[in-house]
């Protein structure tokens, strides 16, 4: 499972609790559009209306050889998930704090498929605490392949 677009942004910003995998209904342009790697989800967001999920404010750009039958870049787009998934996370949700973002564009059999998270914003003091953990792993690994090298 290659990410064909991948959202950094979402597990920097928010602890991530739980994923889900979810179909996207995508006109022709759009999957080769995405297919080139022209498309974004820094910004996007999901949203649980009239008991479906929509994918908002994700970008996907133009395919250029698509002529008049282009698609709009910034359309919602449908998910496609099971009555009950669409029902926990729409619980999940509502849950104090809590946002579906998300996290990366990815094929699978041939289709387009979504990974959301079920996230909870980062305090500024846990997003010191990663970077530092990160950076401790780091110098960790550096030193071992040292002491490796040298003995």
């Amino acid at each position: 499972m290659a990410d064909i677009i991948a959202n950094p942004k979402a597990r920097r910003e928010y602890e991530i609790l739980e994923t889900f995998e979810a179909g996207l209904a995508l006109r022709g342009s759009e999957v080769k559009s995405i297919r080139a790697g022209k498309a974004n989800i820094r910004d996007a967001f999901v949203r649980i209306m009239d008991g479906e999920a929509w994918l908002l404010n994700a970008h996907i750009d133009e395919y250029e050889k698509a002529n008049r039958f282009n698609h709009d870049p910034k359309a919602p787009r449908k998910l496609l998930l099971h009555k009950s998934e669409i029902r926990r996370l729409a619980g999940l949700a509502s849950q104090k704090g809590a946002t579906l973002v998300p996290l990366a564009f990815y094929w699978k059999n041939g289709k387009v498929k979504v990974s959301i998270g079920v996230g909870r914003g980062k305090r500024e003091f846990d997003k010191r605490e990663t970077i530092r953990r990160r950076e401790t792993e780091r110098m960790l690994k550096r030193a071992l392949m040292r002491s490796l090298k040298q003995g």
